[in-house]
């Protein structure tokens, strides 16, 4: 059978190749992983957790590239375009580059089955062993133990906010969330927790593996002021920190976790104040509150765990409220809508509902179903498009709309804004 010849033939054909979107394990991806043959002298940064794992790395990339190293950075999933994924000195990796790479994990893989998570990993890994890098940064895809990421020892392994997500796989509670994402440290590397109630299932791991672990609100601390705010990690003092370009005070502590990830990387990656300073004023990332609109104040959020729905409601609560709220709300069928509409059904006026398509797509007629016994008012449509459309239309300039549920549902509308959609 002739190989795909470009990126969005090789991404189609990963997609229906695999009979299961999730396998987790590391056999196959490592027996892979050996057949590449190819070795790396960088450090690596391995970021795990439920919530904020995005900001967390876009806050490293930052300031890294502040100051002046060349990084990798590897992040999951993407909104628009998968070169969202493969970063390279803050540049998406090119379509050309991408396929490349993907052709070379599958001249080596055999009869070795991979998932698109995993082969696309293994090709984003032999593109940075290729660019002369001197830091990669690593977002977990699921969990941390098996992981397909997780086959690279980290010489730094993050930890963000822990809560319920993909039980399926991981669990039913923190406690067994906990010990999956403990699975990328490594003995006596240091770690990061920017978990302020860390699972005890994680500090056991820790301490297991004599692991030097900083957690924030005990090693690491955050003191916010009027115009800037301060970190302290340990005896080290990060003082007049400008606010971050993301909105949210959570964004505060993501930025305080990437600190004291690079401070226990001194050695091997020292930054400087100014570069730490650049960088938390430079990171960015679409869809974690992301103001697209005013009159009325148009919002996107990824947010679709109960923990992000909570943060998500924090940051909703703090605005001013002038007028009406909308929410746009679409959900895959696996995540706890139930939840969600708890930690936010306060903030909203009015609830338009829409369907996600795919195999893990829910309807907005089940959707419904949850609102309904909730007495919520809702409106149910088809699409996220004409979800948010309707919603346009009937905000008012006073107004606040809200989009959320999925990346999908940020990816939707997002396209409908900027006219294109690459998948």
């Amino acid at each position: 059978m002739a190989l795909p010849s470009g990126l969005p033939d090789w991404l189609a054909l990963l997609e229906t190749r695999h009979p299961k979107a999730i396998q987790l394990g590391l056999e196959r991806v490592s027996r892979v992983w050996s057949a590449l043959g190819i070795s790396f002298d960088f450090p690596v940064i391995t970021v795990a957790g439920t919530n904020g794992k995005g900001s967390v790395c876009a806050y490293l990339e930052a300031i890294l590239t502040s100051a002046g190293y060349r990084v990798g950075l590897y992040t999951s999933p993407h909104i628009l375009r998968f070169n969202e994924r493969v970063r390279i000195s803050s540049q998406e990796v090119d379509d050309e580059s991408l396929a490349q790479a993907l052709v070379v994990v599958e001249q080596v893989r055999g009869d070795t089955a991979l998932t698109y998570f995993e082969h696309t990993t293994l090709a984003a890994m032999w593109l940075f062993c290729r660019q002369s890098l001197e830091a990669v940064v690593l977002e977990v895809g699921l969990g941390g133990r098996l992981d397909a990421v997780n086959l690279f020892d980290a010489d730094c392994a993050v930890v963000t906010p822990v809560d319920l997500d993909h039980i399926e796989y991981l669990g039913p509670d923190r406690e067994s969330i906990g010990f999956e994402k403990a699975g990328i440290l490594r003995r006596g590397r240091p770690a990061i927790c920017g978990d302020r109630n860390p699972p005890e299932s994680l500090i056991k791991q820790a301490e297991a593996l004599a692991v030097p672990m900083l957690c924030l609100g005990r090693e690491i601390e955050v003191d916010r002021h009027e115009n800037d705010w301060l970190c302290r990690v340990v005896g080290s003092v990060f003082p007049a920190l400008p606010q971050p370009a993301m909105v949210g005070a959570y964004q505060h502590e993501n930025a305080a976790t990437a600190i004291a990830a690079l401070h226990g990387l001194t050695q091997q990656l020292p930054v400087t104040m100014a570069a730490i300073r650049q960088g938390v004023a430079r990171a960015r990332l679409p869809g974690r509150f992301q103001i697209v609109g005013t009159e009325p104040l148009r919002i996107l959020d990824v947010a679709h765990n109960p923990h992000a729905a909570r943060a998500l409601a924090a940051n909703l609560a703090a605005l001013p409220r002038l007028g009406r709220r909308l929410a746009v709300l679409a959900m895959l069928a696996d995540k706890d809508a139930g939840a969600v509409v708890d930690a936010l059904e306060a903030q909203f006026d009015h609830w338009h509902l829409a369907g996600l398509s795919g195999t893990r797509g829910r309807t907005s007629a089940r959707l419904a179903d949850v609102l309904r016994s909730k007495g919520l008012s809702i409106s149910v449509h088809d699409d996220v498009a004409t979800a948010w459309q309707a919603a346009c239309q009937e905000a008012k300039a006073t107004d606040t709309i809200a989009a959320f549920g999925s990346f999908h549902t940020v990816a939707e509308v997002m396209a409908l804004i900027s006219g294109k959609f690459d998948g």
